[in-house]
């Protein structure tokens, strides 16, 4: 194995799991409980993903506490490091998550935990991209990202973005285009946010080789970008 300095740092944004807290907009469709282990359950498939890819090292970036026995289980799939998520929002988290890892690592992958459809190829893809380009990017269906990659990071990136809404992608590209930095954009995929996503999480459950864009839909009303992991 080479260096830190010549490998890949793969990062995994998830929140700590609380009833009534984690996949709301599941419920009253779900229990509060049920939506709490739907999204222990992403979270599981997520690091297993990352863990199964060989793409790099992964590390497991929590907002809220790290002690929950779910952290146990994925720390469990492999060497994969739990460390706290630190900022306001969730560009300013994603930002010190990014510039931390490239401080050790010479490019550094995120995603959060609601994108079932983020699988080794998927991640291949985006590490692929980045031996050409600065950054790299995998759009939700929803109008946000479920990834995004760097080997180099601009705060500004992450300023002024209405996170939580269908304007996310579209605000970051035309951020990125005001910096003037280059980036690859990857496949949409797709979110488990809604009742409506539901049949396909369950039928790529089942099927893994199923086609990853199975998901959520089009959909008019997105709220999640990518990485708060719940």
């Amino acid at each position: 194995m080479g260096s830190d300095a010549e490998r890949t740092l793969l990062i995994q944004f998830a929140r700590s799991p609380q009833p009534g807290r984690v996949k709301t907009r599941m419920i009253p469709h779900l229990s509060a409980q049920q939506a709490c282990d739907l999204h222990c359950e992403l979270l599981l498939w997520t690091t297993r993903q990352l863990v199964n890819s060989r793409q790099g090292d992964v590390q497991l970036a929590v907002a809220g506490s790290l002690t929950h026995a779910v952290f146990r289980r994925c720390a469990a799939l492999g060497s994969v490091v739990l460390t706290p998520q630190i900022g306001c929002d969730l560009g300013e988290r994603m930002y010190h998550a990014l510039r931390r890892g490239l401080q050790r690592y010479a490019q550094v992958v995120l995603v959060g935990s609601d994108c079932p459809g983020i699988d080794a190829r998927y991640l291949r893809e985006a590490v692929d991209a980045l031996g050409g380009k600065p950054l790299v990017l995998g759009p939700a269906v929803d109008g946000g990202y479920v990834l995004i990659g760097a080997r180099q990071i601009n705060p500004q990136l992450f300023e002024e973005v209405a996170w939580g809404s269908a304007q996310v992608y579209r605000q970051t590209v035309q951020r990125l285009r005001r910096l003037g930095l280059a980036w690859t954009e990857l496949p949409p995929r797709a979110d488990v946010d809604r009742p409506a996503d539901l049949p396909a999480w369950y039928a790529l459950r089942e099927h893994p080789r199923a086609n990853p864009r199975a998901g959520a839909g089009d959909r008019g009303d997105p709220e999640n970008p990518v990485a708060g992991g719940g």
